[in-house]
């Protein structure tokens, strides 16, 4: 499985947090979800660090199951409407984006 992050480093600007939380939620997680081949989506926000920075305003955490479906992803209809959305949730985002792909090299769920 491969794992592709959008880490939003900096912070979301002042004032902005709540119309910036309303916005992912409203018009790019329908997008991120309808990715073909995505498996899974997370949005994190970050809550507490042991570090004053980096900070992260929001992490984007989309799964796919290979390379082909993530390739099918990134050249998608809904990957193309995303980016424009996007360009308008940075209207509220102080900092710079970018991405990392990881390589699933363990997977452990606990029972009960």
């Amino acid at each position: 499985m491969l794992i592709r992050c959008a880490f939003f480093e900096g912070r979301v600007k002042p004032g902005c947090d709540a119309a910036f939380t309303k916005f992912v939620a409203e018009r790019l997680v329908p997008l991120w979800t309808d990715f073909p081949g995505a498996a899974e989506v997370r949005v994190l926000r970050q809550a507490d660090s042991d570090t004053p920075d980096p900070h992260y305003a929001m992490v984007l955490s989309i799964g796919y199951p290979d390379q082909a479906a993530m390739d099918l992803a990134l050249a998608s209809e809904q990957r193309a409407k995303s980016r424009a959305e996007t360009a308008e949730l940075v209207k509220m985002f102080e900092g710079r984006i970018f991405h990392t792909v990881f390589d699933v090299a363990h997977q452990a769920v606990k029972s009960g």
